[in-house]
């Protein structure tokens, strides 16, 4: 009996695969908030892992690799387009063209991640192509954090972030780390296809259900903790934020969300990025101080601030500080800080922090002195550069605990959040994400509850226009403000868990899990051999 041919379009793949390569990378990042569909990610991802596995070399690998990227990169991205219309410097629409030439470098780790995995498994079935795939995926994301100050948005683990009242899949971070997670999520998509396609569905449909069910999971209730606060996101419009005609008018809207509704011994008051248009700090020449809600004087801008609360009352905020030197005999602005600032009520200073992440092209421009004449420029406001503050820090407030501090992209660099050897008690991570379109917040919020997770610390995330947070240390939304909303939450700041393994060790769990699943590829290889 002749059997019937398979359909034509079962072979597509193998016919396209370059085209099939594209198709899996956008399937990807379909996983990413806010569309979260993560059972189509994985199917992409499946198909990714089969591409890579049916290559001729680790060029054709490599290739494969960097198409998913390409496609992956430009879809997950696409906020970034957005931030272009919130400048005057250059054209909008070089925003579109902007994502997917970012996209074409980003996808250089992918395909890394996909050269590795066929030179470490270059005759392996796909079973045993699954791990080497997963310490590939690892790689790639690591090194994708650090080369060129690093740019880890949207890790492929950000998928398994469940929705807002539970941790999902994510759960797991503490154990792995967002790198490690990634390349464990890979080689479970690998694995899941390799049984389909051994025709063993029973095996595929248990294994998909751990997933399921961890999306599905409240997980444990939180520890009570004793600090009061106040979240404030005051709707600070990006396209208003840096008119100096409503200065006042934006001042008051945060006076007016801040103000104390209960006497309480101490509380919390939680202000977003770019709340503070006033340089704080003395001693800058007259002309930075004027055009300001405070009339050029910075210590008439702290104290004023300082009122706003009432008795027991200390704001964290987001303002810029500058570095004044001397050019051609003038003392003038040579950079600027991206800071927190620590103000009691009698307007004093009790900390700062200076932002070490800093954004390329938003907060500074690469190559300035080649770019600039090409009239590229950064998408911030401002003719001088942001420099970069010393790292993580905890700030030790006293009755208000000790926080640590990360501005706004910082939250996105998995290991790299909390002062090692110095824990805090809670991270404040303001933000500014007027400019990032639809698709940034909710994927900003996720990969901020990915740093809970892992650390084992409540996030405490004011935003000028949404989403704002405060976040249980596992990772779990407790209150929050929607994007376009002018309002305040009061609460008690959640208790930090005691720390994790991943808190402990760090980037080394991360190399830990790669070594693991090199093993593990070695011992499938080795077995199918036989």
């Amino acid at each position: 009996m002749i059997e019937a041919a398979p359909p034509r379009w079962r072979s597509l793949p193998a016919r396209h695969p370059r085209w099939a390569a594209l198709v899996c990378g956008l399937l990807a990042a379909t996983g990413f908030p806010p569309l979260g569909l993560w059972p189509l990610a994985l199917a992409g991802v499946a198909g990714f892992a089969w591409l890579v596995w049916r290559s001729t070399g680790w060029r054709m690998a490599a290739l494969t690799g960097w198409l998913f990227g390409v496609a992956h990169f430009t879809l997950a991205n696409n906020w970034i387009a957005t931030a272009f219309t919130f400048q005057s410097e250059m054209p909008a629409a070089l925003g579109w063209a902007a994502v997917p030439l970012l996209a074409l470098y980003l996808a250089v780790f992918p395909a890394i991640a996909a050269a590795a995995a066929r030179a470490l498994a270059p005759r392996a079935s796909l079973a045993a192509f699954a791990p080497a795939l997963g310490a590939g995926w690892i790689l790639g994301e690591w090194l994708r954090s650090w080369v060129f100050t690093g740019y880890a948005w949207a890790p492929l683990s950000l998928m398994l972030v469940g929705p807002y009242d539970r941790p999902g899949a994510a759960l797991a971070l503490p154990m792995a780390g967002t790198y490690a997670l990634s390349g464990l999520f890979a080689t479970f998509a690998t694995l899941v296809l390799a049984a389909l396609l051994a025709r063993r569905p029973l095996l595929a449909g248990l294994a998909l259900a751990v997933p399921g069910a961890a999306m599905l999971w409240p997980g444990p209730a939180p520890r009570p903790g004793t600090l009061p606060y106040t979240l404030v996101q005051p709707n600070l419009r990006q396209t208003e934020i840096n008119d100096a005609s409503k200065f006042e008018t934006q001042f008051q809207r945060l006076a007016a969300l801040s103000r104390p509704r209960e006497a309480l011994p101490r509380r919390l008051i939680l202000w977003p990025e770019s709340a503070v248009p006033d340089y704080l700090e003395p001693g800058y020449p007259q002309r930075y101080y004027d055009d300001t809600t405070a009339g050029g004087d910075p210590d008439f801008a702290r104290t004023r601030i300082g009122q706003v609360f009432g008795p027991g009352g200390l704001v964290l905020t987001g303002t810029v500080n500058l570095r004044i030197g001397v050019e051609d005999g003038r003392r003038t602005a040579t950079g600027a800080y991206n800071s927190i600032v620590a103000l009691g009520t009698d307007g004093a200073t009790i900390g700062r922090y200076d932002k070490a992440h800093l954004v390329p092209y938003g907060e500074y421009l690469p190559m300035r002195a080649l770019l600039e004449p090409l009239g590229m420029t950064r998408l911030v406001a401002g003719a001088i550069d942001f420099l970069p503050g010393p790292g993580p820090r905890t700030l030790d407030l006293g009755p208000w605990g000790r926080a640590g501090m990360q501005n706004c992209y910082e939250i996105v660099f998995s290991g790299q959040v909390v002062e090692r050897g110095n824990r805090p008690d809670y991270i404040f991570n303001n933000s500014n994400d007027g400019w990032f379109g639809r698709w940034g917040p909710p994927q900003h919020l996720a990969q901020a509850r990915m740093r809970a997770i892992e650390e084992g610390l409540p996030v405490l995330r004011p935003t000028t226009t949404g989403i704002s947070a405060v976040i249980d240390a596992r990772g779990v939304v407790r209150t929050h403000i929607a994007r376009g909303a002018s309002e305040r939450r009061d609460g008690i700041v959640p208790a930090a868990l005691p720390p994790t393994p991943f808190s402990r060790l760090g980037p080394w769990l991360t190399f830990i899990w790669a070594l693991v699943l090199i093993a593990a590829c070695y011992v499938a290889s080795r077995r199918g051999q036989r």
